[in-house]
């Protein structure tokens, strides 16, 4: 299991829960600072993350986002 954090930038209020419509979202929520909300997420291979990624981008209102994989 590749767990990673999407950091996102977006000007809606509410992207937090549109992220929580993404199949491998577990979990979201809206944070403050230089990014307005993140997305945690768990695949079975690292290269999912480039397919949420997209997903995630492809959402109206993203404006960018930065992944970050958990390392063990």
């Amino acid at each position: 299991m590749v767990r990673a954090i999407i950091l996102v930038k977006s000007p809606k209020k509410l992207i937090a829960a549109r992220l929580r419509k993404v199949t491998a979202v577990k979990d979201s929520f809206p944070t403050s600072g230089q990014f307005d909300a993140v997305a945690i997420i768990d695949v079975n291979e690292l290269a999912e993350i480039k397919d949420i990624t997209t997903q995630i981008q492809r959402i109206s209102g993203v404006d960018r986002t930065e992944t970050m994989v958990e390392v063990q």
